[in-house]
């Protein structure tokens, strides 16, 4: 059973009379636990595709379905909800909130989303901590921390919700060579571990060497799909 279904999918933008179509008639299915890449130039439409897997928009016209919900029938409370139950999102500036402690940071999900008691949030933030090798600095702040830090508690906080689906767009971006292979690998292991699907909108090829299905866009449309080892989900 795939984890995300696109049949079709459209999406245009208008303006006034002027209408630019960014994504044109996308079909493909991910299963769960995969770690995927979606590459392409700017503007091939990575970013835009991964707003419509993240319900952070709708596709024009087309099905999408992830985990099980045909994400077009939600309204945009239920998005959200929707969201913060079933989505993690890693973004290559961080977004980490500067007032909050490294632990706090990656509570924040849980104390926003879901009404979940404080030993099972300490619980939850503390093992992930523990897995992304952050325990020790769960009390300092972001500025007291470096670049590949940040994104070990990017990644922590994607995962603290139990997400079925981590979305991450230009991960690596702005990490050294060293410390990207590092935040890969971790990804790598935080799939392993929790069976979680990592989806990368990327051009950055550290990504595209470790991902194990590869799609290619360019102008709005799917040029390609390459897989490596494992098995083929369609």
């Amino acid at each position: 059973m795939s984890l995300i279904t696109a049949e079709n999918i459209q999406k245009e933008y208008r303006t006034g009379e002027v209408s630019m179509r960014a994504l044109k008639g996308l079909t493909f299915a991910i299963e769960p636990a995969s770690f995927v890449s979606f590459v392409g130039p700017s503007g091939s439409g990575k970013t835009t595709l991964l707003n419509l897997i993240g319900c952070l928009d709708k596709p024009t016209d087309g099905k999408l379905v992830v985990a099980d919900t045909d994400v077009q029938r939600l309204d945009r409370k239920q998005s959200a909800i929707f969201r913060g139950s079933t989505i993690g999102f890693i973004f290559q500036d961080f977004n980490l909130m500067p007032v909050l402690t490294v632990y706090e940071n990656i509570e924040y999900p849980l104390l926003m989303v879901r009404n979940t008691p404080p030993d099972e949030r300490k619980k939850r933030a503390n093992a992930l901590l523990q897995a992304v090798g952050m325990i020790e600095q769960k009390d300092k702040y972001p500025d007291q921390i470096s670049g590949g830090q940040k994104q070990r508690v990017a990644v922590a906080r994607a995962l603290v919700t139990n997400p079925k689906l981590v979305l991450a767009d230009e991960p690596t971006a702005n990490l050294d060579h060293a410390t990207a292979y590092m935040v890969i690998e971790l990804m790598k292991k935080m799939r392993d571990e929790f069976r979680t699907t990592f989806i990368f909108s990327t051009h950055d090829q550290k990504i595209v060497g470790e991902a194990e299905i590869i799609y290619t866009l360019e102008d709005g449309e799917l040029k390609g799909r390459q897989v490596k080892g494992g098995k083929d989900n369609g």
